[in-house]
Formats: structure tokens, C-alpha cells, sequence
């Protein structure tokens, strides 16, 4: 491996990361930011806060953000192969989808969709949703099966003893959680960008390259990030509340979201990179039981039968996040990625074709009309 191309494929990560994170943070800082506030006002204040923002999670965003990611996949293999008009007929059947999913979004939907470029192939857009539904379904699975089993924990947290001090807790804690979380999954992102361009492209070399230098540059974030966590663990809580107890047991959960954070960053890169092959469907499954038939009973039996308290609903998460990573890994280092991308660059052109295809019916209709009148 030469060295020149190692650091080209970094530059090209990082240029992609960079903004995405920014973006993640930037949305994402207004919900840590109102729980700053409210904190202030008391433990029950924060612990109302902290399930509102849990139900808006769980019934919205984390559908919206899966169905969206299946884009990741679609665009980033027509861009690889070299489909450029793909990429407006996916973003406009992505955005009828959501539009469609979210009524509140409908508005701004609109106005998104008059102000995208070649509009006009309309018709090319609806005629294949189904094929952008059977990822976009597989790809809210995965987002929300992972989102919702951190909400649950929230939830859950509140039939232990003491439910004031341990939802405002385990509330805080996620929500640190999810605050770095945003820089791993920008680079999960530039992921699977990558590497759905270079299968597109018919490079599976560049593809397995993308994914080592992602997985270091991932687990060099993972383990600074962590680190400076656990040193700025008696810290962290001041910022939410200004309850001595709350503070004092946020800084004896903040070394266990710190672990839990870099396990999850081997998660999100490989995660990403099956998105970025179209491994969806599998991934569900992977997220399925390592959440649910892992993750939940040792939160269950560490937090209830061992009374480790929201420790234990946590350890449950960290148990999840590792079962997860051992399946994924083992799914990405096992797969063979000259076939898929082969599959991948078919899969672009066969878009394509139906879309000439589409467009020589249109031609045809025009002619007929024109010859008839």
C-alpha cells in the first residue's frame, strides 16, 4: 500500500466527516442545550424533559434519520458508477417518501422539491419508490432499534428506586452520549459514502482501503474522545444541573458511557460500511438481537437482580454495542467485495437503463401526438 494513496484516502474522509459532523452537532446542540436549561429549575424538571425528548426520538427522528439513510446507498453506488441524473431522481423519491411519512414535513418538502434541479422526471422518481422503500424500511429498523433501545432504558429507569435521581441521570448521561456520537457518525457517514463509490466505480480494493482507514481513523476519535470524557467526568454533570447528587452520579456514569462510546464507534463504522454495500436487511437483524436478546436482560439483571442500579441498565447497552460490533466485523471481513461490486455497479446501471428506458417511452408519446395532430 502506498503511502500517497493511504493519505489521499484520509484527506477524502476527513473532508467528507468534517461537515457532516459540523451539521450533527449543530442539530443536535439545541436538544442538550434546552436540557442545560431546565435542568436548573430541579430533578423533576429534567426528568419531564428528558421523556418528552425521548417520545419525539422515538416516534419521529429516528424514522425520519434511518429512511434517509438509505440514500447513502442508492446515491453513493450511482455516483461510483458514474449515474450522475440518478442522483436527483433518488433524492426526489426519497423526498415524496419522507414527505409522505411525515405530514408535518409536507410544507417544507415542497418547497425543497420546487428547488431541486431536473424536477421534470417526475415520473422517473415515483415509478420506482418501491425499490427506495425496501432500504429505506431495513434502514429506520436499524436506526430505530438502536434509538429506541437507549430510550427504553430512560423509560425503564424510572421503576427503579429513586426514579427522580436515576431518570435525570441515565437522561443526562444519554444525552452526552448522543452528543458524541454526532462526530462518529459523521465519519460513519463519510464511511459509506466511500465506500459505495468505489463499488459503484467497480474498485473493491479503494472500498476495503476506505475501510481501514475508517476504522482507524474511528477508533483514534473513539478512544481521545472517551479519554477526555473520563478526565472531565466530575464536570460534565455541572453543566445540566446543579443538584450536588445529580452531579456526583453523573460523574460515576460518565466512565461507562465513555467505554460504551468507543465500542460504539467500531459499531458505526461498520455499520457504516454496510450501508454502504446495501447490507440493511442483515443489519436489522444483527441490531435485533443484540439489543433485544442481549442488550435487555443484562440491563434487566444487572439493574434489578444485582441493584447496580442505572449502571446496570447501562452495562446491558455496552454488552449490546459489543455482540453488535463481533457480528458486524465478522460480516464485513467475510464478505467478498469484488462480488459486490459487481452487484453494486449493475445495481447503477440497471437504474439507469429503466430510466432511458422511461425516457424512450416519453420520446415515443411525444411522436405519436405530434404525428397525430
Amino acid at each position: 500500500m502506498e503511502r500517497k494513496t493511504l493519505v489521499e484516502e484520509v484527506k477524502k474522509q476527513l473532508c467528507l466527516a468534517g461537515p457532516l459532523i459540523a451539521a450533527n452537532l449543530l442539530s443536535f446542540v439545541l436538544q442538550t442545550i434546552s436540557l442545560m436549561y431546565i435542568g436548573r429549575f430541579g430533578k423533576l424538571q429534567l426528568s419531564g424533559a428528558a421523556v418528552a425528548m425521548t417520545f419525539t426520538n422515538v416516534t419521529g427522528f429516528a424514522v425520519l434519520l434511518g429512511m434517509g439513510s438509505a440514500l447513502e446507498t442508492l446515491c453513493g453506488q450511482a455516483y461510483g458508477a458514474k449515474q450522475a441524473k440518478l442522483l436527483g431522481i433518488h433524492l426526489q423519491r426519497a423526498v415524496l417518501v419522507l414527505a409522505i411519512t411525515s405530514i408535518t414535513l409536507s410544507i417544507p418538502c415542497y418547497h425543497l422539491l420546487a428547488r431541486t434541479p431536473g424536477w421534470d422526471s417526475t415520473k422517473k422518481s415515483i415509478s420506482d419508490v418501491p425499490i427506495f422503500i425496501k432500504l429505506a424500511i431495513p434502514s429506520a429498523l436499524i436506526v430505530c432499534l438502536e434509538f429506541w433501545s437507549f430510550e427504553i432504558l430512560v423509560i425503564i429507569s424510572g421503576l427503579l428506586p429513586n426514579p427522580l435521581l436515576e431518570t435525570s441521570v441515565l437522561s443526562v448521561s444519554l444525552n452526552i452520549s448522543s452528543v458524541v456520537f454526532m462526530i462518529t457518525m459523521g465519519l460513519g457517514a463519510a464511511i459509506s459514502i466511500r465506500v459505495s463509490n468505489e463499488l459503484g466505480a467497480g474498485n473493491p480494493q479503494a472500498a476495503r482501503l476506505a475501510m481501514l482507514v475508517s476504522t482507524g481513523l474511528t477508533m483514534t476519535e473513539g478512544l481521545v474522545v472517551g479519554s477526555a470524557m473520563v478526565l472531565m467526568h466530575n464536570v460534565l454533570g455541572r453543566a445540566y444541573s446543579n443538584d450536588k447528587v445529580v452531579v456526583k452520579s453523573v460523574a460515576a456514569m460518565v466512565p461507562l458511557v465513555a467505554l460504551s462510546h468507543f465500542i460504539n464507534t467500531i459499531q458505526c463504522v461498520f455499520s457504516g460500511i454496510s450501508r454502504g454495500c446495501g447490507w440493511q436487511y442483515i443489519c436489522v437483524w444483527i441490531s435485533l438481537g443484540s439489543f433485544y436478546a442481549v442488550g435487555f436482560p443484562v440491563s434487566i439483571v444487572m439493574a434489578f437482580f444485582v441493584h447496580l442500579g442505572g449502571k446496570g441498565l447501562w452495562l446491558g447497552i455496552i454488552c449490546a454495542l459489543s455482540v453488535q460490533d463481533i457480528l458486524l466485523v465478522l460480516m464485513a471481513t467475510r464478505s467478498n467485495l469484488g462480488e459486490e461490486a459487481n452487484k453494486a455497479r449493475e445495481k447503477a446501471l440497471s437504474f439507469n437503463t429503466t430510466s432511458e428506458r422511461h425516457t424512450n417511452l416519453e420520446a415515443l408519446s411525444c411522436e405519436n401526438i405530434s404525428v397525430e395532430m
